[in-house]
């Protein structure tokens, strides 16, 4: 785990540290003072505001402004029965040690394959035995009292597949179902080629889930690639963006914490990442690196390759603090450019 290796980085990112570099307009020579104010004239002339359409909202008042998040980093093999299994002690063991949000992989129950996909696929409305995973993920949820967000699943709906991240409530309840937005479909020559519309169907709607730890926004994998996407789930308020993923060994070690790093330092928030342990003689090797990022970009805590659980804590009240440090909410220019939440604003 890294988070030791972090530590003087994230000391730089203090408070004392960097209260003591910007001093307050009061604190300021008299001089100065008309400056800020005519600067903040200026800011308000670029509107802003109207950057985000509609208008960007605050994250509400969390539950809780403080917990443990869990991130659970399983081996994946062919036996479904016993992925369940495994998942479900590995979330029981999390929850033991103090975590209130438990974090799964994606495509945890079985191979990431266009063959597995429907092998493996459940029907989620109908529940039962037509969907174990579902089913394990919804009882512990709710006997162990934690906001758990599923990783992913191959979801079938009708004569569709899906790849589909499920949240679950304290009590159990299904609170959001993210079905991935952007399709993994890539070819680098000599390295990977993977194209997962072959048997997947894109999700059509933006995932925002108020949970007892917060506002989570949720994408999968591929998703992180696209800043769109967690811009507006920023601009609707969400504390954290947990993104189950399965990089690979070619994209792995290049983008993979750069991408959650940069969600995270954009948008001034909590970015989580839960992936599969690496299985190198699997068809598809995953990269693995489970990764929290707070809202400074700074890598809080991370794992290698192997089957293990990230347990780290998350401090809500360093969202707004390292937004002060940086006032890019108020920095926009709406007089220049403008993200348009088309779902947001009622228009489809």
């Amino acid at each position: 785990m890294r988070a030791a290796a972090t530590s003087t980085a994230f000391s730089l990112l203090s408070p004392s540290r960097l209260r003591t570099s910007a001093p307050t307009t009061s604190s300021l020579p008299y001089r100065r003072r008309p400056r800020i104010a005519a600067m903040a004239a200026a800011a308000s002339s670029f509107r802003p505001e109207a950057a985000r359409s509609p208008p960007a909202v605050e994250p509400p008042a969390p539950p809780l402004s403080k917990f443990k998040v869990a991130l659970c980093q399983l081996s994946v093999t062919a036996d479904k029965a016993r992925n369940i299994a495994r998942a479900r002690a590995a979330i029981e063991s999390a929850a033991a040690d103090g975590a209130k949000l438990v974090l799964l992989p994606e495509i945890w129950n079985g191979p990431y394959s266009n063959e597995s996909f429907p092998e493996y696929a459940e029907d989620i409305e109908a529940g039962g035995d037509a969907a174990p995973s579902f089913s394990m993920m919804s009882d512990v949820a709710r006997s162990l009292q934690i906001t758990l967000v599923g990783g992913s699943i191959s979801e079938r709906s009708g004569n569709s597949l899906y790849n589909t991240c499920c949240v679950f409530g304290s009590d159990g309840k299904l609170k959001g179902k993210h079905r991935k937005v952007h399709l993994f479909d890539i070819d680098i020559p000599g390295k990977i080629t993977f194209q997962e519309s072959k048997t997947l169907t894109a999700g059509q709607d933006l995932t925002v889930v108020d949970t007892d730890v917060g506002r989570i926004g949720i994408g999968i994998c591929y998703d992180i690639r696209f800043q769109e996407l967690a811009m507006l789930y920023a601009a609707r308020g969400a504390h954290l963006l947990c993104y189950p993923g399965a990089f690979n060994m070619t994209t792995g070690p290049l983008h993979w914490e750069l991408l959650q790093r940069a969600r995270a330092a954009d948008n001034q928030l909590f970015v989580a990442t839960c992936a599969p342990a690496r299985d190198t003689s699997s068809s598809y090797v995953a990269w693995g690196h489970s990764t929290l990022v707070g809202p400074f970009g700074e890598v809080i805590a991370t794992t290698e390759h192997d089957e293990s659980t990230i347990i780290a804590e998350i401090d809500y009240s360093l969202i707004e603090q390292r937004r002060q440090f940086l006032p890019l909410r108020h920095q926009r220019r709406g007089d220049l450019y403008q993200l348009v939440d088309v779902q947001g604003s009622g228009s489809k």
